[in-house]
């Protein structure tokens, strides 16, 4: 009964029909993954997206955690013998978080409040009869309260109101209207505190005196604020209309004018001030600071999927250079499989003149390694780095590409680079990260942790267990959007394949060493652990190139290899002639091979993937040339057109690299002609952009620019 409820809430909530959330929710449960319902099943979820898959998941599990807490209220109040029929419906049919802890509220066990200890001095029948508001002359009834720990009739009067207070509090329709005021009219505040104005502080000013209505601050704007608060900065709060909240609230409770609705209105103003607004502004400033993580989480994890999905350069051979002055540069060799072949350190930004020798050096690593492209991480000394490389003659055409190398330390000094490379130090490893980051950014990137990877917004201070299950959704999706070749992809990268994870990841890593490349991929059975499910749901992603069948290196699912069997012996041909000749498959009809299980949303898979089998979605890769002329911040000049690269997105713009070590800031309002609410409608990580500079801070380092009418 309560999983159909569910099916129908999720249904109402994200508008899908109740079958397809069913059938979802049936394969999550069974352990399929969301690359997997999404690529494989789509008869059975009407062709859900990987998006729509993952909210019905959330949807769910949210559904099932907020079940787990009714039973522990229902235990709660059975406990104090008051679960009542009436409270048990109103429990079982509420499945909003807010409304079931209100309803829950006066039954929760509490901390030693004023209204507590009024009531042990036995004054809730005063509570009582004041609350009735027609008690005629009250003194006559309070002077029957003054004995023992009750010192006079202004004690009991107070003790009273205390009680009365809590019950307001309590009220259901009383936090609901809180809350109304709230939503309608909460403004959030933010003060210096004292001492903090001077350069500790200076990067909040603009948040000194600031004020704005909560349903107007931007998410960017409420993270920078509750950061500012949490290094003790800032003095944040929210508080809606509290004249006209106070008024609504003795609407409800104030009955005619009487001596006794004088105290219920003063309750009412205490419960307001010292109950009321504070536990809705804990929950409004919750559920804004959860809104603004969510927006910033979905950038930070947009941002990430197109740094992943970056155009690989491929299996080329790479010199990469890891850029310095002092420390010279690290360079290293690698082949086409990313292996490294030789490293040296060169210095050609030495002041003793070793600019030729370095030069020399780079002309016979070149040479000899048959190198096809070069490197250049985007740190110190890249620009300079770059037009050394420039000044240099080679025997063939190189490329020169720059490379972000946000990350690279953090991966040198991990522990896998710390496997992968036992033998050398952390800058050769850096080095080697750079020149990978060319050939195959999705292989060399899911080895960092995202946060490190140098796109998105305050990402330390989004809800850390929400921004790591969406990151790693995100890199889960690539990886199996791309597809992995099981012959080359090393442990890491086999993590992240639709069933498989850490342990199967490395059992196919050492089947591979012990046993030479898979050349089918039902061997893949034979992988310690490696069970039918797992297999199941793995199988279509991993690519195994020049194998035993031409259909283990593409999309299509072993599943599904009869059909194209079929397809391939009503046309008299093999499979591979198939795959290879497009005049035969011009004459094939997708729909005579619908069965029970596969309908025309498969067939059409298996149609596109038999045209380009194992097909990488991404794009290739193109080099950019940074303007000569501009080296450091002071080149800058307003009206310049410059090119440039988008590095990052945010709710509020896009920051582009244009060859300088400041990136610039082209606000929202500055990306398009025409109104937008996203960046992410106008560029994308890694676009070529043209920019104009708008203004130059030389004092902070910072620049404007915009991309309008260019």
């Amino acid at each position: 009964m309560e999983t159909s409820l569910f099916y129908s809430l999720i249904s109402d909530k994200l508008t899908v029909p109740a079958g397809q959330v069913e059938r979802t929710v049936g394969l999550l449960d069974d352990g399929a993954t969301i690359p997997f319902i999404s690529r494989y099943r789509k008869e059975m979820t009407g062709g859900l997206d990987e998006v729509q898959i993952g909210n019905i998941k959330d949807c769910y599990e949210k559904l099932r955690e907020l079940a787990k807490r009714k039973e522990t209220i229902f235990a709660a109040i059975e406990e104090q013998g008051k679960l009542t029929p009436e409270l048990k419906k109103r429990i079982d049919d509420s499945w909003d978080s807010a409304e079931l802890e209100d309803i829950y509220l006066p039954y929760k066990p509490k901390r030693v409040t004023r209204a507590e200890i009024a009531r042990k001095k036995g004054l809730e029948p005063l509570a009582q009869i004041i609350m009735k508001q027609d008690a005629g002359d009250l003194s006559l009834h309070v002077q029957a309260f003054v004995a023992g720990e009750v010192k006079d009739a202004d004690d009991a009067l107070q003790g009273a109101c205390d009680i009365i207070a809590e019950w307001v509090n309590e009220d259901e329709e009383a936090r609901r209207t809180v809350r109304g005021f709230f939503t309608r009219t909460a403004v959030i505040t933010s003060k210096v505190v004292k001492g903090k104005e001077g350069k500790e502080g200076d990067k909040y000013r603009d948040y000194f005196d600031f004020s704005e209505p909560l349903n107007r601050c931007s998410s960017h704007r409420l993270l920078a604020l509750r950061r500012g608060e949490a290094e003790g900065v800032l003095r944040v709060s929210i508080s809606p209309d509290a004249e006209g909240c106070v008024e609504r609230l003795c609407r409800r409770f104030v009955k005619e004018k009487s001596e006794s609705s004088g105290y219920v209105a003063a309750a009412v103003t205490d419960a307001f001030k010292r109950l009321l607004k504070p536990s809705i502004e804990t929950e409004f400033a919750h559920l804004s600071k959860a809104r603004a993580d969510e927006k910033a989480i979905r950038v930070f994890a947009e941002n990430l999927r197109q740094l992943l999905m970056a155009p690989p350069l491929g299996q080329r051979r790479v010199l990469a250079i890891d850029p310095g002055f002092r420390t010279g540069c690290k360079l290293v060799c690698l082949d086409g499989q990313g292996n490294l072949m030789h490293n040296e350190t060169i210095y050609p930004h030495s002041p003793h003149g070793e600019t030729g020798k370095a030069a020399a050096k780079v002309c016979h690593m070149v040479s000899t390694y048959a190198i096809e492209a070069i490197a250049i991480g985007n740190g110190t000394a890249s620009r300079e780095t770059e037009r050394f490389i420039a000044g240099i003659r080679f025997d063939r055409k190189v490329n020169v590409f720059v490379v972000s190398e946000n990350g690279a330390s953090i991966y040198s000094a991990s522990k896998i680079a710390r496997e992968e490379f036992p033998e050398y130090d952390v800058t050769v490893r850096g080095a080697v990260s750079i020149g990978r980051r060319l050939t195959d950014p999705l292989a060399e990137l899911v080895k960092i942790d995202p946060k490190s990877i140098g796109v998105g917004q305050y990402q330390h201070d989004v809800d850390q267990t929400l921004l790591k299950k969406s990151l790693d959704q995100t890199v889960e999706s690539c990886v199996n959007l791309v597809g992995v070749n099981v012959n080359t992809a090393g442990k890491h990268l086999l993590t992240y394949v639709s069933g498989l994870g850490a342990a199967l990841a490395q059992n196919i890593v050492d089947y591979r060493t012990a046993h030479g490349a898979f050349t089918n991929r039902r061997e893949l059975l034979l992988v310690p652990r490696m069970g039918a499910k797992a297999f199941e749901q793995c199988a279509g992603f991993l690519r195994i190139e020049g194998g035993d069948n031409p259909l283990d290196n593409s999309a299509v699912h072993p599943e599904s290899y009869p059909i194209v069997q079929r397809m391939a012996h009503d046309l008299n041909c093999t499979v591979a002639e198939l795959i290879a000749r497009k005049d035969l498959k011009k004459t094939l009809k997708p729909e005579s091979y619908l069965s029970a299980t596969v309908g025309m949303p498969t067939l059409l898979d298996i149609m596109a993937e038999l045209d380009k089998p194992g097909r990488d979605p991404r794009q290739w890769i193109q080099a950019l040339a940074f303007d000569p002329s501009v080296k450091t911040i002071e080149d800058l000049r307003e009206g310049q057109v410059l090119p440039g690269i988008v590095t990052n997105n945010t709710n509020f713009g896009c920051f582009v690299d244009i060859g300088i070590k400041e990136k610039g800031l082209v606000h929202i309002s500055e990306m398009a002609d025409r109104f937008i609410t996203d960046p992410t409608q106008v560029v994308s990580i890694h676009q070529h952009v043209m920019v104009k500079v708008l203004s130059t801070d030389l004092v902070r380092r910072r620049v404007q620019l915009s991309m309008k009418g260019l």
